[in-house]
């Protein structure tokens, strides 16, 4: 996102061609404003980035405590499968 909006709306279409002289956040800002753009980036909503941000946002995880490929994938799994077993046991809970 290029900036923030309130929910629901939607930013005003963008006119006429881009000028050569954007920068990266102007030509992200241009691409969302098309209805293409708006189609595409929605889409981040179906699939797994907000439990990305559920992972990190409930179990604080702001940065990685160990060093090494190898141990922040233990470390990512860790707290994916702690996740998942949230998940798992709130829904039996709700259930039964």
């Amino acid at each position: 996102s290029t900036s923030r909006q309130q929910h629901g709306q939607r930013p005003r279409p963008s006119r006429g061609p881009a000028p050569r002289d954007l920068d990266a956040r102007g030509r992200m800002d241009r691409k969302l404003r098309s209805q293409a753009g708006q189609a595409i980036y929605a889409l981040r909503k179906t699939i797994v980035e907000p439990v990305f941000g559920q992972i990190k946002g409930a179990r604080r995880l702001v940065r990685f405590r160990l060093r090494g490929m190898e141990k922040v994938n233990g470390e990512w799994a860790l707290m994916a499968t702690n996740h998942n077993l949230l998940k798992l046991f709130r829904a039996s809970v709700a259930t039964g």
